[in-house]
């Protein structure tokens, strides 16, 4: 048991450490082009920008370094301190035995007081780091409600998702990860759904696009490439952020196109075209199933590991708890995975960034050519700030979108 300690220390070491040697790359990268931007930057942001985005991006890295190990010090004193095996203890005695309304409990509420640490954090880069760069729009009560109703959400919804969940042992025995990814992958099909019908009207306005020259404009590309769309709505994302993004959710007959208000102030309308393009593209090639086939086989991957470290009486031992105990397993599999599966970000952020090449292609051939794409591009790096000139190192662990020079080169314009 000694040994799972130690190599679980190692790994929580060996990624604080890949994390800070990514960042501190990241910002010697930044710093060598802060004075002689790349070839091509010049043509994206003025020389006023180019430093804001320079100073943007070092702060960010510098918090970034600050909260990470912040997180890694809470983490290892959670795991190797005894808190969560006294937490199970005490709320297990609430409930009579073999009850599974306490697992639940405590996994909730584990999950809950891992995340209070993390809040002065959350406020401090809202309200110092956003702000200071204009990006904050939300104010300190709207801050707090948001966080209220999250709360409110993880236990109106994860209350009794995990107790079916954990509730499959006792109904279908040694087979219950099967079913269980059976559940929760169902269930994910059906927020794709409910999501912007149900959850995202609690924390923005969804109205529907008024009708006009960008509205035409838009349906009459959704004809001409196939994608026909319930509806196009307009998202009030300037009420918490100067940042914006455009983005469809659920399938079939049920997908919604959603533009942040800020996205329509900040393009023209072939522009608004080009990212609704875009959007479509990764709809055309086909990336939404296989997306989702790789996340399907990552869940049913993570269930059996989880089956298999709960029927392991060394894990839960090591750890602190009985033996044979489901809460713990889910738990722990859910703080330490990560630990693992950082490492394979590269592969898939390569497949990802790869999506996104061939939906750039798709936008570039839908509107009849590259500058409205480039164009859009360039605008959202602007007013985003966005970092030109990572490293590839920390491009290829972070970055799911190729970075703004590499896509303007594949689009034929660079």
């Amino acid at each position: 048991m000694l040994s799972v300690l130690l190599i679980t220390a190692a790994l929580m070491m060996l990624r604080l450490a890949g994390e800070l040697v990514l960042s501190a790359l990241n910002r010697a990268e930044v710093r060598r082009h802060a004075d002689a931007p790349p070839p091509g930057a010049a043509a994206i942001m003025d020389a006023a920008t180019y430093a804001k985005s320079v100073a943007y991006t070092m702060e960010k890295s510098r918090f970034g370094v600050l909260t990470g190990v912040f997180d890694a010090l809470v983490l290892a004193m959670v795991v190797f301190g005894g808190v969560l095996p006294w937490l199970f203890g005490q709320i297990g005695a609430w409930g009579a035995h073999g009850a599974v309304w306490d697992d639940v409990l405590f996994i909730l509420g584990a999950g809950l007081l891992l995340a209070v640490p993390s809040l002065p954090f959350d406020w401090w880069e809202q309200f110092r780091l956003e702000q200071k760069f204009g990006f904050n729009k939300t104010t300190p009560s709207l801050w707090v409600t948001d966080k209220l109703k999250g709360v409110a959400l993880v236990f109106a919804i994860g209350f009794p998702l995990l107790w079916a969940l954990l509730s499959l042992v006792q109904w279908v025995g040694a087979r219950w990860w099967l079913w269980g990814f059976a559940l929760v992958f169902g269930f994910q099909l059906l927020m794709l759904v409910l999501y912007p019908k149900l959850i995202l009207p609690l924390f923005n306005k969804l109205t529907p696009l008024p009708d006009g020259e960008l509205r035409s404009q838009l349906l009459a590309l959704g004809e001409r490439t196939g994608f026909r769309a319930a509806a196009i709505q307009v998202m009030d994302g300037s009420k918490r952020s100067g940042h914006s993004n455009a983005f469809f959710t659920g399938f079939g007959r049920f997908r919604r196109i959603v533009l942040f208000d800020t996205l329509i102030a900040q393009l023209t309308p072939k522009e608004l075209e080009a990212v609704l393009a875009h959007e479509i593209g990764h709809y055309r090639c086909g990336h939404i199933p296989k997306m989702l086939a790789v996340s399907a086989a990552m869940l049913l991957g993570g269930f059996g590991v989880i089956a298999w470290l709960a029927q392991s009486p060394w894990f839960n031992l090591t750890f602190g708890f009985p033996p044979g105990e489901l809460a713990p397993a889910f738990l722990l599999f859910g703080l330490l995975s990560g630990l693992v599966t950082f490492w394979f970000s590269p592969l898939m952020n390569y497949f990802s960034r790869k999506h996104e090449y061939e939906a750039d292609a798709f936008a570039r051939d839908a509107v009849g050519g590259a500058e409205p794409m480039v164009g859009a591009l360039r605008k959202l790096a602007q007013k985003n700030l966005s970092n030109l000139t990572p490293h590839p190192w920390f491009s290829a662990f972070y970055y799911s979108h190729p970075t703004l020079l590499e896509r303007e080169a594949a689009l034929g314009k660079a």
